[in-house]
């Protein structure tokens, strides 16, 4: 699982998107009155441990306890409402980016880092939907860690570089992707889609939609699979969502 750290890939001047200097600026740090809070999750318990050697040679950070997976993090995070969760992607049980979602309900003040070793995309982005603040990967060195819990406890965001030239790079394709579509004008749907439409965001199912028009469940799903197709959407929420925003569809 990668235990343990390393350097940071990439050059020096990479660390403005990562755990730069001891404030990002090298300027000198102002005491907190309070230690920052952290839960560290992880399912290797080496790794969680020797995290909490790390951390507590730290003043201003105070390690308030540990899990090993996903669905102990949740339990802990509820009882002891940390600042900072430090936690891993893949864990088994159930994983962090699944408990981040949890995590965020049960205490809301807290700001979840990724600290993993995958450098999947996938998991930046589900990460980021999920409310994670930070995305680290573990060749970070552990200077770097108490770096960027201060960070991410002051407001700030945390990736690390490599990761952060990734989700430019798809910035960059959604923007472009949003710009060729607004060439496109809005394709014509016929009205027995607007009708299917118009009772998919109702949130009415296949059957009840076509019990509705009295026509074969078959043929909804026809016609939601032409809708699909003609707004180059992935899901019928997606649908509706982008029906409502280019005004195809009002619901009142």
């Amino acid at each position: 699982m990668g235990e343990g750290f390393g350097p940071v890939r990439g050059d020096a001047d990479d660390d403005v998107s990562g755990a730069g200097g001891p404030d990002g600026d090298g300027a000198a740090r102002v005491p907190r009155k309070e230690p920052i809070r952290v839960l560290v999750v992880d399912d290797h318990a080496l790794f969680r441990r020797g995290l909490e050697i790390v951390l507590a040679q730290e003043e201003d950070i105070q390690v308030v306890g540990e899990a090993g997976d996903g669905a102990e993090a949740v339990d802990k995070a509820a009882d002891l409402l940390p600042d900072i969760v430090l936690m891993d992607v893949r864990m088994p049980k159930r994983g962090g980016i699944e408990a981040c979602t949890s995590i965020k309900e049960v205490a809301p003040s807290a700001k979840i880092i990724m600290l993993t070793i995958s450098d999947e995309e996938a998991d930046l982005y589900d990460a980021i939907k999920a409310g994670a603040t930070g995305y680290l990967l573990k060749e970070i060195s552990t200077d770097e860690v108490a770096t960027a819990i201060r960070a991410v406890a002051d407001g700030q965001s945390q990736i690390s570089p490599s990761m952060a030239s990734k989700l430019l790079t798809e910035f960059k394709s959604m923007i472009q992707r949003t710009d060729e579509r607004r060439l496109v004008p809005a394709p014509r749907l016929t009205d027995r889609e607007l009708e299917v439409l118009k009772l998919v965001a109702t949130g009415m199912n296949n059957r009840d939609i076509a019990k509705e028009l009295f026509i074969s469940e078959n043929t909804v799903k026809n016609h939601v699979r032409n809708i699909l197709e003609k707004l180059q959407l992935h899901s019928r929420m997606e649908a509706v969502v982008y029906a409502m925003r280019e005004k195809i569809l009002e619901i009142r």
